[in-house]
């Protein structure tokens, strides 16, 4: 090796250090620490995804709750309800058990319109609490509604329709307290069904 070829070579050895010191001022980073400045930019984008997701979620649960107690409040009178039908039913058997007695005298005519007027402030009462009341007769059979306890062969009527109405239903906004007991109309053609099985 000549002397110029030493000389250069303890040039480069000497610049290599000053290039790799540039290099960081420059911006460029050793590869070392470029991977984990991706590590960390991955973590990050992780931990912001799972932000978003805790934040969607509560929103959710946030809206659930919600839901609940609307329901909570639209349907809590349901079971004093229940309790009140056989009340509105008794006072309906009392009208109808008077109906055709107009020769009786004045004291069944008298009972016969307390008793409607009691039973119609008792229907405006549960009214202003979203009851109401079902009352199918001549209307399709609809088994959300309505549970039929026989069917009839019935001529002039529809087939599957109501009949006649063994107990009134009722609705709680929408929602059945208690479903209307019906006759339905049975198709003239229809297959005899085996009751009893």
């Amino acid at each position: 090796m000549s002397a110029d070829d030493k000389r250069n070579e303890q040039v480069d050895e000497h610049n290599e250090p000053a290039e790799a010191a540039a290099e960081q001022a420059n911006g460029a980073e050793p590869s070392g620490e470029s991977s984990e400045l991706e590590a960390l930019s991955a973590k990050l984008q992780e931990y912001q995804d799972q932000a978003l997701r805790a934040q969607a979620e509560m929103q959710n649960v946030r809206r659930r709750a919600e839901i609940d107690v609307e329901k909570a409040h639209k349907f809590a009178v349901e079971k004093f309800v229940k309790e009140l039908l056989p009340v509105a039913d008794s006072l309906e058997k009392a009208v109808e058990s008077t109906e055709g007695q107009e020769n009786a005298g004045e004291l069944v005519a008298s009972i016969r319109e307390g008793v409607e007027m009691t039973l119609n402030l008792f229907m405006n009462s549960i009214k202003k609490f979203n009851v109401e009341q079902v009352n199918p007769v001549g209307e399709p059979f609809d088994p959300n509604q309505h549970e039929a306890m026989s069917m009839v062969p019935a001529p002039d009527a529809e087939p599957n329709s109501v009949v006649a109405v063994v107990q009134k239903g009722y609705l709680l906004n929408g929602r059945v307290v208690r479903p209307a007991m019906v006759v339905v109309a049975k198709a003239e053609n229809a297959p005899k069904i085996d009751e009893q099985a």
